[in-house]
């Protein structure tokens, strides 16, 4: 399937399958297969894929301000891989849910500095 990256895909927001937000595609990964011939591997979303994506000062203060919040030097980018997409439309839909992608720098920052420091956090239901 052939698309045009910058504008089928770029900034769309990412869906998981029960419709709950991602993020938004901040970036793309490609790969090379067998043959040498490039494919889209994954989607990247986060501050650390946009700042390297968008570049000057204000992608370098992007980046600092994720590994600030991460405490990784360097900071990745939340890495979600193209087979797991189902569609692409108005949004980007995956065919798994939230729970099943890996935890964002971002969301491990807040849960490691703020929610686990909550009185009875760690009864919650969830």
């Amino acid at each position: 399937m052939r698309m045009q990256l910058d504008h089928r895909l770029l900034d769309r927001q990412i869906v998981d399958a029960d419709g709950l937000l991602v993020g938004r595609v901040d970036d793309v990964e490609f790969a090379l297969d067998a043959d040498g011939v490039p494919y889209l591997a994954a989607l990247l979303t986060g501050r650390v894929a946009l700042g390297q994506r968008i570049g000057g000062w204000t992608g370098r203060l992007l980046v600092a301000v994720a590994e600030r919040f991460s405490g990784r030097r360097p900071a990745s980018p939340l890495r979600i891989p193209y087979p797991l997409v189902a569609r692409v439309d108005s949004t980007v839909r995956l065919r798994v849910r939230l729970d099943r992608l890996p935890t964002s720098p971002a969301e491990e920052f807040l849960r490691r500095h703020l929610i686990d420091r909550i009185p009875g956090a760690d009864r919650a239901s969830g």
